[in-house]
């Protein structure tokens, strides 16, 4: 079990709290802070000015896999996922299903078995939910098999609130009781334990709801019609999935899909698609170095609208085979703007790589964030670092091209911290960036697929005090 040491003598971190499950330990590791005392935390050090060249291969993607293993708890036989991505929140969401009772092997490292026949605890727990919004997703599941589900209410997040009122008001158009108590949501099947299909029209397009509410409508009773869905690919890859386990889904991809119910789901092998937004960010990152980067074991098919903005751009786009693309930037970037918007259009999880990208374009563009309320923190982060961006409420001015210089940087989510390493890879001098770990989310091993093409970039474990820590998360390990 990974742990760490206090930085003072007589000052150490006690494990505490054993939970035996069915054969399956979970150490819990509790941290008793007294004094000043000391953890480890990974940080990026990435030195400017190094044009990317040479291949890099895309991994599967982590919105993708999510959902997926969440539907191996729709079946007492083993499904099999291949192409799953090696990072943070495929282990947060393997550590749930084991929790719940599912077996998970790996014979390799990106399959993963999952067993879901011997399930006996119907909760997502706050410990996990808080750390991975997308825990949720066993509620569907959870319901539509066994009846019964109790998963922890999310929260906020640092990018906006993301309510589930969405996914609970579909569930009890399918005849759940659902009810939230301390802090918890709790739904039951109506009395003869399956629920009842239903004509639901969502108010506002939901990922998350899109995918729970179809895995719950696998097994219901009739035929539901969910209208004004998501249209992502992960959607698509989900359903695809469900089918092969025995499924009715059609329409995916559009914006309305029908389930016919069955009663009962089984076996399955499948493999993820690969991350449409890693693939965009290795092109933005391509071009902002003036490199040659080819990349690999892609879908263009899926970044049709990324593609088509970074070619407005000045970015040369070139598709070598259907998954494969070669980049380069020979005549500079021009300003545009871009308005995020749901699948098919320009993707939030690209705003902040874009945005980095405008800091080097001639002119002024405008960006406008329309999906989540607060999702421009990483714009004071790049302004520390020289970028000329003047934000007014959900738009943001970006004045360029702008010489960008090394600072000390926070990442606060995801596309965050990757923005951050962007802005590195060009800046003169040396850029620290903090809070790694929400890189290590989303995206497999960036540090070493920069290495490997160019990049002046290295994974730094230094020491930190607990008086400078603002956000502490447990940690878990299982045995």
């Amino acid at each position: 079990m990974r742990g760490a040491t206090g930085s003072n003598p007589g000052r150490t971190f006690v494990f505490s709290r054993k939970k035996a499950q069915k054969g399956k330990l979970t150490l819990v590791l509790l941290v008793s802070f007294c004094g000043n005392l000391s953890c480890i935390v990974d940080k990026f050090r990435v030195v400017g000015g190094q044009p990317l060249q040479g291949r890099v291969s895309i991994s599967g993607a982590k919105n993708s896999a999510l959902p997926c293993m969440a539907a191996a708890l729709l079946t007492p036989e083993t499904v099999t996922l291949h192409n799953i991505p090696y990072v943070r929140d495929i282990i947060t969401q393997r550590r749930l299903l084991e929790d719940i009772g599912a077996t998970v092997l790996t014979p390799e490292l990106r399959t993963h078995k999952i067993t879901a026949s011997h399930v006996e605890v119907f909760e997502a727990p706050y410990e996990l939910v808080k750390t991975m919004r997308a825990s949720v997703l066993a509620l569907g599941p959870l319901l539509t098999r066994f009846g019964k589900a109790k998963v922890s209410l999310p929260g906020g997040c640092a990018i906006g609130t993301r309510p589930i009122d969405l996914h609970l008001s579909g569930f009890e158009k399918f005849g759940a009781q659902v009810k939230l108590e301390a802090g918890n949501v709790v739904a039951r099947a109506p009395e003869d334990g399956r629920l009842r299909a239903a004509d639901i029209q969502f108010s506002k397009v939901t990922v998350t709801g899109t995918e729970n509410l179809m895995m719950a409508a696998t097994l219901a009773r009739g035929t539901t019609t969910l209208r004004n869905v998501a249209r992502e690919p992960e959607i698509v890859d989900l359903a695809d999935l469900l089918n092969k386990m025995g499924a009715r889904v059609n329409g995916a991809g559009s914006d309305t899909i029908q389930i016919e119910g069955v009663e009962a789901l089984g076996a399955a092998e499948h493999t993820i698609i690969p991350d449409r937004i890693e693939t965009g960010t290795f092109i933005v990152a391509a071009a902002l170095t003036s490199g040659q980067l080819e990349i690999k074991d892609c879908r263009p098919d899926h970044l049709t609208s990324i593609i088509a903005k970074l070619r407005k751009a000045g970015v040369v786009i070139q598709e070598l085979n259907p998954t494969t693309l070669a980049i380069t930037c020979p005549d500079g970037l021009v300003a545009g703007d871009v308005s995020t918007a749901p699948y098919p259009e320009f993707p939030t999880d690209m705003q902040a790589q874009y945005m980095v990208l405008m800091t080097q374009a001639r002119g002024r563009s405008e960006i406008i964030e329309t999906v989540f309320e607060n999702r421009f923190m990483h714009a004071s982060e790049l302004q520390r670092m020289s970028a000329q961006i003047h934000i007014d409420g959900s738009s943001a001015i970006v004045d360029g091209p702008t010489t960008l210089t090394g600072a000390r940087v926070i990442a606060s989510d995801l596309r965050a911290s990757a923005s951050l390493v962007l802005a590195g890879l060009i800046a003169k001098g040396e850029t620290v960036i903090d809070r790694v770990y929400h890189i290590d989310r989303g995206y497999e091993k960036i540090e070493a697929k920069l290495l490997a093409v160019g990049a002046e970039i290295e994974r730094v474990r230094a020491p930190v005090t607990t008086s400078q820590l603002q956000e502490v998360q447990p940690v878990v390990e299982s045995v």
